[in-house]
Parts: structure tokens; C-alpha cells; sequence
């Protein structure tokens, strides 16, 4: 019977495995290993694993886009996704279509048994089976949640990112950054080649590494980046490489995560080596709806999935580098679990109108909420609305051409702006 599902018909099956449906989470790596075992699922191709608590999904799209313009297939798995779930397991560049991920869950289905799988473990293991089926050259992991009990921790990886640490999931992962380190460092493997894109690593990333035997190299001490007037240079192991172009992702914080790219690429180069002008273009090509997506038109619209505090002081600053607008309309939508006064703080002077939504979904707050968080630091509210859907609409009634319209929050904030902008993830 499975095997003639829909892909809309498993992903139902998924979230109905789990008490919670999609947004289940039990961290853990028993059950994956098990069903990875009976799978008989190895890993025989160059893996590079990335956690952070910010930049994975940019590192991981850098990375992709250089080697796939070196020539080599990649397997490339994230999350979220934006509008289908197809984004999150890609082949070679496109994404996976319903038929390849349709039988990718019809083998995992078979072998897990009775084992019970969370709605992100199973897509995991499935997104191995598409990356073996489709016999890709190298693959890339981004892990999900933390790192140490992380679904993707389940493969060995033969490079370890942790683009950065911040607070964020502080439920699960611990209350600071030396608990939140510690987690995320919980991806390094004795011998393997291990980076972090934070410039202050926390104390406990940096020994459990040394424990470990993982050899470390971290931004700013081993490897960086130097800006220049057009363009940029890194640094690092393997020698300096200048003349670089500017990334095609858009903001101030993508040269770091260029920079993780490079230092990985730099210690896999044996096994994965790449051109020059593979790197350029590549720095050039790689895209990743949005992180601080500029669309073209007036008035300008922004969008970014900044949901935490990092984040959000990182769109704060990119929307400072862009040309002047008097007014900025915010579309405002965020999870309940998230720290939305952090987030609120960090962009109290870049936004001058704020239009609280409500998300769908049991996490999903509400727009009295949010604005009841805002109008207590006597910020402007123009109005509370039912869907961000709704408050984009507001936002193009009310903005003059002048004017800049900014959709974030969450993931689901910004899928539900690209929809009703008709434009694709």
C-alpha cells in the first residue's frame, strides 16, 4: 500500500508517528542508528557535517554551489523548509523530485519496523537513501538540532562545521553559550577535521575538541578573511587566496560563512579538490531564499528568517548598510518558544511600523502577544493581523515607493511572504 503513496500522503505519515507531527522533538541516537543499520547505509563519500546556531544554511549552499562547480555531485540536506518539502533534499544541485523521495520513505517505512522516528529522523535516513540512490560524489549534512544527539550525528562525518554559537533552542540545548557549545561541539570525531566559524569559541567547544584529538581550527586564529574595496581575501592553512568576489548571499555576515566554506574545502582538498575558478564562481552562483533577501521594486521588500537574537543583530546591521528609507514596515511573526523581546531588542531602530501576525500551528504566536512585547517598549504598531499574508498586504497598502517592507521572524513568515508574492523558494 505504501509504496503507491503520494508524497503528501507520507509526509501525513510522518507527523502522525510522533505525538507532536512535524514539530516533534526527541533528541537521540539510538533509534536512527538501528534503522541505519538495517538500511545498511555507509558513508563512502566525502561528508561534511554543519551545525551553528546561525550560518549553517548559508555555509552549506556556499559549500554546495563550489562543488558542484567543480563537477562533483552533491548531496545536499537542510531544514526547514520554505514552501515544499522537496528543498530540503537536493541532487546535483536540483531538488528532489516526489518520486525519488516517495521511495526513499517506502525503504525506510520497511526497515525501522517498529522502531518509532521522529518526523525530522525519518526524513534524514530518507535523504540518505536518495543520496545513494542517486550516487552522489560528496555529501552535505546540516544538522537540525544542536548537534551531539542530532539525527545527522548518525554519519561520520570526514569534516565537522560549527559555523557559530548563540543562544537559541535554550529549552533543549542549555540556558548559555558553554552548554550550547558543548552540544554543538558533539559533531567533532577524533582525527577529523573539525572548524568553527566563531570567533570566541566557548571554553567547552574548545576542549571537548582537545579531548577528542578533533584538530580544531577556529575564525580568526587559524583561517579568516580580510575585506577589500571590491572584493575580499582569505586566509588560512592552505595559503591566502585573494581577488575573491563577494558572495551571492547578501549580508555583512557571509564572508565568515565563506570562510567556514573555504577552510573545510581546505582540509578535504585531497579528497575534494577544487579550481580557483570554481571557487569564484561558486561564491558568485550560490543563492539561499530567505537570508536577507533583497526583491527587486519599490518599495523594496526584505526578507530573512532571523528568529533569534544573533540573528536578528545581524539583519539589524545589514539593513543599516542599505541605501536610505524613511519608513520600514515590518511583517512580524514568530514562534511562541522563541526569545522574541531578544529578538524585538535587536531591531527596535530599524523598523519604524510594526505589523504583528499571527503564525498557524501550536508554536505559533500570536499577534496580541507580540504586540503587547512591543507596545511595552513604546514601539509603533500599525496594526495586528490574523496571517502574515494578511499584514504583507497591509504593509504594500500603507508604504510609499520609498519606503522598505521587511518580512521576518521565522521560516514560516517568510514562506508565507514568497507565497503571497507568487515568487519560488
Amino acid at each position: 500500500m505504501s509504496r503507491s503513496w503520494t508524497l503528501d500522503t507520507w509526509l501525513a505519515h510522518l507527523e502522525g508517528l510522533h505525538p507532536r507531527g512535524s514539530a516533534g522533538i526527541e533528541l537521540g541516537l539510538e533509534r536512527v542508528a538501528s534503522v541505519k543499520s538495517r538500511l545498511e547505509q555507509r558513508e563512502t563519500v566525502p561528508l561534511i557535517l554543519v551545525a551553528g546556531t546561525n550560518g549553517k544554511g548559508s555555509t552549506c549552499a556556499l559549500l554546495e554551489r563550489i562543488l558542484h562547480s567543480a563537477g562533483y555531485r552533491v548531496g545536499l540536506y537542510t531544514s526547514p523548509h520554505l514552501l515544499r518539502y522537496n528543498e530540503r533534499v537536493r541532487v546535483a544541485g536540483q531538488v528532489a523530485d516526489d518520486a525519488a523521495l516517495c521511495a526513499a520513505f517506502a525503504r525506510v517505512e520497511a526497515a525501522r519496523q517498529e522502531t518509532p522516528l521522529t518526523y525530522f529522523e525519518f526524513g534524514t535516513l530518507a535523504a540518505w537513501e536518495v543520496f545513494a540512490a542517486a550516487a552522489v560524489d560528496a555529501v552535505i549534512l546540516e544538522v537540525g538540532l544542536g548537534g551531539r544527539l542530532d539525527a545527522t550525528n548518525v554519519y561520520r562525518p570526514d569534516c565537522a562545521i560549527v559555523t557559530g554559537v548563540d543562544l537559541d533552542h535554550t529549552d533543549l540545548l542549555g540556558a548559555d553559550r558553554e552548554a550550547i557549545g558543548f552540544e554543538k561541539a558533539g559533531i567533532f570525531r577524533p582525527a577529523v577535521p573539525a572548524i568553527c566559524g566563531d570567533p570566541r569559541p566557548p571554553h567547552s567547544l574548545l576542549a571537548h575538541a582537545a579531548a577528542l584529538g578533533a584538530p580544531l581550527q577556529f575564525l580568526g586564529r587559524d583561517f579568516g578573511y580580510l575585506r577589500q574595496e571590491q572584493q575580499w581575501l582569505y586566509w588560512g592553512p592552505g595559503g591566502r587566496r585573494g581577488g575573491l568576489a563577494h558572495p551571492g548571499l547578501r549580508g555583512l555576515n557571509q564572508l565568515a560563512n565563506a570562510a567556514c566554506a573555504l577552510a573545510a574545502l581546505d582540509a578535504l582538498r585531497e579528497r575534494l579538490p577544487v579550481a580557483m575558478k570554481d571557487i569564484r564562481r561558486g561564491l558568485l552562483e550560490a543563492e539561499l531564499p530567505g537570508r536577507f533577501q533583497v526583491l527587486p521594486g519599490r518599495p523594496a521588500v526584505v526578507l530573512d528568517v532571523a528568529h533569534n537574537p544573533q540573528a536578528a543583530r545581524v539583519l539589524a546591521a545589514n539593513l543599516g548598510e542599505m541605501a536610505f528609507h524613511p519608513r520600514t514596515w515590518a511583517v512580524f511573526g514568530m514562534l511562541a518558544d522563541k526569545d522574541v523581546d531578544g529578538v524585538i531588542d535587536a531591531m527596535s531602530e530599524r523598523v519604524t511600523h510594526w505589523l504583528p501576525c499571527t503564525l498557524e500551528g501550536r508554536r505559533g504566536a500570536s499577534a496580541d502577544f507580540l504586540a503587547s512585547r512591543l507596545q511595552q517598549r513604546g514601539l509603533n504598531v500599525a496594526g495586528c493581523h490574523v496571517s502574515a499574508r494578511e499584514a504583507l498586504a497591509a504593509a504594500q497598502e500603507a508604504a510609499s515607493e520609498d519606503d522598505r517592507i521587511l518580512a521576518f521572524g521565522s521560516f514560516l513568515t517568510v514562506a508565507a511572504a514568497l507565497q503571497f508574492l507568487g515568487r519560488p523558494a
